[in-house]
């Protein structure tokens, strides 16, 4: 094979490589995922009957309504008693009802940051699998590549063979190098296939339903600056402000129930007339307006709810410091491995153009007549090394930016 036949080869690889096709659009399957997740429609149905609470916290004691006979009729005055029917209602304290709707609402604000905290992490998982499965398919196309190259080179071994200027030695190592490459780019598709169906499960749709991810990205630096400012808004702190509020609204109930339940009720009685007597009020019914107190003299159950809600609201604000610590941390961990990918991207990007330009002068040489296969190798396997490196730190990179937005933004 001529020289010129070895550089076509390599220039078609190169384009092939370049070759860009239809992507699905991460925003798209990101929407596709909050509109279709099972688990962002569980937190919402949560919020919404939490929510709905607030119609069944709305409403006054039962009406107590009763009715009787006398079994033996009491004589009075103006008749015997013949039956009883009486009603009763039970008033909350003032405010009492108002302090219900305010805990439930409460409830429901922190019920709501799950939802925002779902969101988020499924926003989260759904960009980092998509970022892993473009790394699997740039790394499949890479060892693609590279067999194509190894053959071009096995090529030029059996020429150099025929004229004895190679050995079959050198035949057999550039063979079982494709093999080698063969097996993991087959590793690569199981492992694509096995993300891909992760991946369609977010989405809440069949597992082999395919993923096209683009066949190139680039690094794009960006530099974050971070306060403790973006930290304090973020979701998973602000639901413990909003339990803490909520334990706040639970003890203004509490003391609302300490108050007394005020009664109003009527009973009314159906008196007889007394037979062969003609007076004024004979055979008159009895009406008895009432109005009654429920006080709680024994009030332990308020003081202990009260002092609950006190240990209560230490341990929601020592469970956000934690918490706190734990996202500052993730957050500057993340800014590291992001700064670690550009830098380790940088060095790959220039130690694949070394080893390019190295290959270069090694196939220079077969004009000469001689050509050395270990080099081959050696140098082949430099490139694949390095053109690895490259995709793993692309992939780094957005996984990285991906968790840095889903703690700041």
């Amino acid at each position: 094979m001529r020289m010129e036949d070895v550089k076509r080869v390599i220039v078609c690889l190169c384009l092939l490589f370049a070759v860009k096709f239809q992507a699905q659009d991460l925003n798209t399957l990101i929407e596709e995922a909050l509109d279709n997740n099972p688990q962002i429609q569980q937190f919402e149905k949560k919020y919404k009957r939490v929510l709905e609470r607030k119609e069944e916290v709305n409403t006054l004691p039962n009406t107590e309504i009763g009715a009787g006979i006398f079994l033996s009729e009491p004589e009075t005055r103006t008749g015997a008693q013949r039956f009883k029917i009486s009603a009763k209602q039970m008033l909350p304290w003032f405010g009492t009802i108002s302090a219900r709707e305010n805990y439930i609402e409460s409830l429901s604000e922190a019920d709501y940051q799950d939802v925002v905290i779902a969101k988020r992490k499924l926003i989260n998982s759904v960009t980092q699998l998509y970022y892993k499965l473009y790394g699997l398919n740039a790394k499949q196309k890479v060892l693609e590549q590279n067999n194509k190259l190894l053959k071009t080179y096995e090529k030029l071994a059996l020429t150099s063979l025929e004229v004895n200027k190679a050995s079959a030695v050198d035949v057999l190592k550039l063979q079982i190098r494709q093999n080698e490459i063969i097996q993991q780019k087959e590793i690569l598709q199981e492992q694509f296939l096995g993300k891909q169906a992760s991946f369609n499960k977010l989405l809440n749709r069949s597992f082999d339903k395919s993923i096209v991810v683009p066949d190139t990205i680039r690094i794009t630096n960006e530099s974050y600056k971070v306060n403790n400012e973006v930290i304090e808004v973020h979701p998973e702190l602000l639901k413990f402000d909003k339990l803490y509020t909520s334990v706040t609204q639970s003890e203004l109930l509490n003391k609302k129930e300490e108050k007394p339940s005020i009664g109003f009720g009527i009973d009314y009685i159906n008196v007889g007339e007394r037979p062969n007597m003609s007076f004024e009020d004979n055979g008159k019914d009895i009406v008895m307006p009432m109005v009654s107190l429920s006080i709680p003299i024994f009030n332990k159950k308020n003081k202990s709810i009260s002092k609950q809600n006190k240990l209560k609201q230490e341990e929601i604000t020592f469970k956000r410091k934690d918490r706190k610590n734990v996202l500052e941390a993730t957050l500057k961990n993340a800014i590291a491995e992001q700064k670690a990918a550009v830098i380790s991207y940088t060095t790959n990007v220039k130690n694949l153009d070394q080893a390019r330009s190295a290959e270069h002068i090694l196939l220079k040489s077969y004009e000469t007549g001689t050509i050395d296969f270990n080099d081959v190798l050696d140098i082949q396997e430099l490139q694949l090394k390095f053109q690895m490196n490259i995709i793993t730190s692309i992939v780094s990179y957005y996984e990285a930016r991906s968790l840095i937005n889903y703690l700041i933004k």
